[in-house]
């Protein structure tokens, strides 16, 4: 891969992602989700509607001939799927490692990757949000990936920082298209789940970020010391599944077994584990 020029491209003004009221995300994640209002239903109030058309999937003949919406065929509230890509999604990079610099009347963010996987899978999603991104090697093998100061991320520099500190705004939140790009940025696979890498420097922030992940039905052990720290870990069969749902599905670019929804088992994870013996 060849380093991109930096420069200002055109790009969509920043989306102001309406903000959940935290406690009618908690009720929709514990209601079942049989019993949730169908795409398309009239939303509660308060209830964070998706940006996007809503897709409506084709539920299985038993269900349709009920009348009952078949769970397992829903789009999620939060997931990737429910909403346009936006630059906003970039919060998603700052709830981990990702850090958000001001230069006049620009802004540019960056994160450091530990594969070089990780680069192709960014550089890919900022371009479908109209960004340009370079890469650069870092010592130990490791990779730093930037967008281009541009005034299309200004909005969210003012609103993620404090001076020259990062901190999340009040309205802040998570969903899966933030989720999916924090993951691909700083999720790891572990024996027991994954983990979501947080930035060492973000200490007095970390709870509200384990309570966004909460507020999506993703309740996470904070790790903060030690090789696996700091950073929130999400185990147990229940949030592993969610947090694929919310992810989406695995980036070609990404190993089998590192991305949540591929079982251990499966041929592919199985392939993945031996090359890398």
């Amino acid at each position: 891969m060849s380093l991109t020029p930096f420069g200002e491209p055109a790009a969509p003004a920043l989306e102001q992602d309406p903000v959940p009221g935290l406690d009618m995300v908690a009720e929709l994640v514990r209601t079942p989700a049989g019993t949730r209002p169908a795409a398309g239903a009239e939303a509660a109030p308060g209830a964070d509607a998706p940006s996007g058309p809503a897709r409506r999937d084709k539920p299985h003949q038993g269900s349709a001939q009920r009348g009952e919406p078949d769970p397992a065929r829903q789009l999620s509230l939060f997931g990737v799927e429910a909403a346009e890509p936006s630059i906003a999604d970039l919060a998603g990079l700052l709830a981990g490692p990702g850090e958000v610099v001001r230069m006049g009347g620009t802004a540019r963010v960056s994160i450091v990757v530990t594969a070089a996987w990780r680069v192709h899978v960014l550089v890919a999603e900022l371009g479908r949000r109209g960004l340009t991104a370079t890469w650069v090697n870092e010592e130990d093998e490791r990779h730093g990936v930037r967008t281009s100061y541009t005034t299309t991320l200004a909005p969210l520099a003012r609103s993620w920082l404090r001076g020259t500190v990062k901190h999340p705004p009040a309205n802040f939140h998570l969903n899966g298209a933030r989720l999916r790009l924090w993951f691909a940025a700083a999720g790891e696979p572990e024996p027991q789940g994954f983990l979501l890498r947080l930035g060492p420097a973000d200490a007095t922030h970390w709870a509200r970020t384990g309570a966004a992940l909460a507020a999506i039905g993703l309740p996470a052990e904070l790790v903060e010391a030690g090789p696996h720290g700091p950073a929130y870990r999400i185990n147990g069969r229940r949030w592993l599944a969610r947090l694929a749902e919310l992810v989406g599905e695995r980036p070609a670019a990404a190993p089998p077994a590192g991305w949540p929804g591929v079982r251990p088992d499966a041929p592919e994870a199985r392939a993945n584990v031996r090359s890398q013996t």
